[in-house]
């Protein structure tokens, strides 16, 4: 009996963390390129009981009882969010797989779906915290547009010429496994040993989507799915509850057969 109280709280325990994860979920439904997380469990390792008369020399005289569950892994459903329109002309948004790459505070690289970007003090194009992209996009200082086409090639308007004049092409990068990237926060991502190294490529190429300038994409979170999802452990956490409440009841009864 003392085996169930531990087996129901490790349940109990997974679901909280499973309530956890809903809860980040529903709390960035409204920011851009979110992507929302998933628990995955594992069962823990299987103790043997003997059966009663069961032979010593008897290979098939043990029951395997299992030991409760614990939390395998969490990871990112990159399934793709909706695309809506945008007011400025810095936002884009990726139709199809892809990342953009941009450089991290130490200078390594990062990848990201967010593409809410600005013009920083040196008319560079960067990420909503400062973080410029990998690809340099810089505007002159008397550009009076930006324009990017579908395959990645950045035009730039200047006052006073009749033609756009190129500046830079964005590049995207994609993972074998994208759920593999580890998070790092602010719609961050970081390769792992699991995602595998970056394949680069231009918007629209075979393997990766096209960009589309003063669009943005929603976050993937289902408000519906993510508050059954919430029921549906509310009702686990409650149902493990009841177990300790149960074993604890067939414990105080033990301790209360001499009375």
């Amino acid at each position: 009996m003392i085996d169930s109280l531990n087996i129901a709280a490790t349940g109990m325990n997974a679901q909280q963390r499973t309530i956890d994860v809903i809860a980040n979920n529903l709390a960035n439904m409204n920011t851009p390129g979110f992507k929302k997380s998933r628990i995955e469990f594992a069962d823990l390792l299987y103790g043997e009981v003997l059966r009663a008369g069961g032979l010593v020399d008897d290979p098939e005289r043990g029951v395997s009882v299992g030991l409760g569950t614990a939390i395998a892994r969490t990871t990112k459903d990159f399934r793709l969010g909706d695309v809506k329109t945008s007011d400025s002309p810095f936002d884009f948004a990726i139709r199809g797989d892809g990342f953009f790459e941009v450089v991290l505070a130490d200078g390594s690289l990062g990848y990201t779906r967010t593409g809410a970007f600005h013009v920083d003090a040196e008319r560079t194009l960067v990420t909503a915290d400062g973080r410029p992209l990998s690809a340099q996009i810089q505007l002159p200082h008397d550009a009076e547009q930006l324009l990017v086409d579908a395959d990645g090639v950045a035009w730039a308007r200047v006052a006073g010429d009749t033609e756009p004049v190129e500046i830079g092409r964005l590049e995207l990068a994609r993972f074998v496994n994208p759920s593999g990237l580890e998070p790092l926060g602010g719609n961050l991502y970081r390769p792992t040993d699991a995602s595998g190294d970056a394949l680069y490529g231009s918007p629209g190429e075979e393997g990766f989507g096209a960009v589309a300038q003063g669009f943005l994409e929603a976050s993937n979170v289902s408000l519906v799915e993510e508050l059954t999802q919430l029921m549906l452990a509310q009702r686990a956490y409650e149902v493990n509850s009841r177990v300790i409440q149960a074993a604890d009841e067939l414990l105080s009864i033990a301790n209360n057969l001499r009375r």
